[in-house]
């Protein structure tokens, strides 16, 4: 897991679960093509948050 995605979701005030970090870290490595500590480094703020957002919805959708 990242550790740069856990420091920037606290720093913003963003809780989230274990697996919302993981889905975040997934969907920053397919968008960046990197590791998610050095994908992070390439993202502006709205898109990182536009991933925590994907990460949010997607795993709501999947629960019945």
């Amino acid at each position: 897991m990242s550790i740069k995605v856990k420091e920037l979701l606290k720093a913003l005030g963003i809780e989230s679960t274990h697996e919302e970090r993981e889905e975040i870290d997934k969907l920053i490595e397919q968008i960046t093509g990197k590791y998610c500590d050095e994908g992070i480094t390439e993202l502006t703020t709205e898109e990182f948050l536009y991933i925590v957002n994907e990460a949010k919805r997607g795993l709501e959708e999947e629960k019945p």
